[in-house]
């Protein structure tokens, strides 16, 4: 009975000592990266906010790099209370929050394409986001060709309202001498009735 016993005891707590350290492993690696808005569409001129929300036991290190047809780009990198080294580039252009976002102000045709963000763990465990961004350039053409085209329009209307009003006077003109006209031949009938 005795070997019974302590293979019992040595079992349930080890089993128990497993668990725990699973347990405790997994909080202190994990890592999730949420990406709010994976394509995000604007035009020049805007300030935009690439959103994230990463949350991790410890305090991550982030990294954030812009990949273009010019090539990859650093852009920001920091750990909360430690240490944040920003681009030359971007030093006086963008914002850093703690939950791992960043905004972008007055963005640019050439801010078009990748932003990956990198979330490193104190233990070393890495996740990446990714977020599409698209800047337009606005065509002001498209305005001035509106904007002339109104004025046409309007320039036309005006012309017809005026040929409306003139040929108006014209014809009250016309209908008031033909009703004189009548009136006239109307009193020499009386008159020649007489």
């Amino acid at each position: 009975m005795k070997p019974l016993r302590a293979r019992t005891r040595v079992r349930a707590p080890t089993w128990l000592l497993a668990a725990l350290l699973i347990q405790q492993v997994t909080d202190n690696h994990g890592v999730t990266l949420h990406v709010q808005d994976p394509i995000i569409n604007t035009t020049v001129s805007q300030d935009i906010v690439l959103a994230i929300e990463c949350l991790c036991n410890g305090t991550p290190s982030i990294k954030w790099d812009h990949m273009s047809s010019r090539g990859i780009q650093h852009i920001i990198q920091w750990k909360a209370g430690s240490y944040l080294n920003i681009s030359q580039s971007y030093s006086d252009r963008v914002h850093s929050y703690e939950n791992g976002s960043i905004k972008l102000l007055n963005v640019g045709v050439k801010d078009t394409g990748f932003y990956v963000v990198t979330v490193t763990e104190e233990f070393g465990l890495t996740k990446h986001g990714t977020i599409v961004l698209n800047v337009h350039e606005i065509l002001y053409e498209d305005f001035y060709f509106v904007a002339v085209f109104i004025a046409f329009l309007a320039a036309g209307s005006a012309v017809l309202v005026c040929f409306l009003w003139i040929c108006n006077k014209c014809a009250n003109i016309y209908h008031k001498k033909k009703q004189l006209k009548r009136a006239e031949e109307i009193e020499m009938r009386i008159i020649s009735d007489q």
